[in-house]
């Protein structure tokens, strides 16, 4: 059994305006520094043998004051920007009651939650997917083989991808996703191990090439 704990990171000062962030690099707000603290109180039994992050301050900031606070300032942390959230384009920086005002809820929602749509002159949760998932592949995959503790703090889409991929999820469910600032979310993953079909014809299965998966077990927000 291997734990990977995701979580958003806390709340910024643009989350406070109700600003559309994307990749700009804004500070946590006070709040969002208490919201960390209480995610450390929550997580305080759980000892992480690896960290990941995004390069943006307030995903950084907030893995920090978590493991400071737990004493596992110690733990392996890496930084990088495969996490990083998707690029909103025009949308940064704007006030989401004016944009709601000039391009009406919907529209607004859609940019904002549709797996595919893009935001004006951005990237969509689409665009990102990609590299979610090689970065989960290859960074994460073998320290949950090795039954590691990993903690990934990182952004609202950049973690929705990474649930629709371990959560087999459909693209319009994605929609229905909604990760509060600095609530942690724990997959229990187990190993399991699967023949992989053979492309032109099936091999005896003493010869078969057999695959090692995690797979999600349970799913608890803590």
């Amino acid at each position: 059994m291997a734990n990977l704990v995701i979580l958003r990171h806390g709340k910024s000062l643009w989350n406070i305006e109700h600003r559309f962030t994307g990749t700009v690099d804004i500070k946590l707000s006070p709040v969002g520094v208490k919201e960390a603290e209480d995610a450390a109180d929550r997580l305080r039994d759980m000892k992480f043998d690896a960290a990941f992050t995004s390069s943006l301050s307030r995903a950084k900031d907030t893995l920090q004051i978590m493991l400071g606070k737990n004493n596992q300032l110690h733990t392996h942390i890496k930084v990088n920007k495969a996490l990083n959230p998707n690029y909103l384009g025009d949308l940064e920086g704007q006030k989401k009651e004016d944009l709601v005002e000039k391009f009406g809820a919907s529209k607004v929602r859609c940019w904002q939650k549709s797996y595919s749509a893009t935001p004006p002159n951005g990237e969509s949760l689409l665009d990102i997917s990609n590299r979610i998932i090689d970065f989960y592949e290859k960074e994460v995959i073998p320290l949950l083989k090795q039954k590691k503790n990993v903690l990934l703090v990182a952004h609202g889409n950049s973690l929705r991808a990474l649930m629709m991929y371990l959560e087999s999820l459909t693209p319009e469910s994605t929609k229905n996703l909604n990760l509060p600032t600095a609530q942690p979310i724990l997959y229990k993953l187990v190993s399991m191990q699967i023949p992989e079909p053979a492309e032109e014809e099936v091999l005896p299965s003493d010869i078969q090439d057999i695959r090692e998966y995690m797979v999600v077990s349970e799913k608890v927000y803590v």
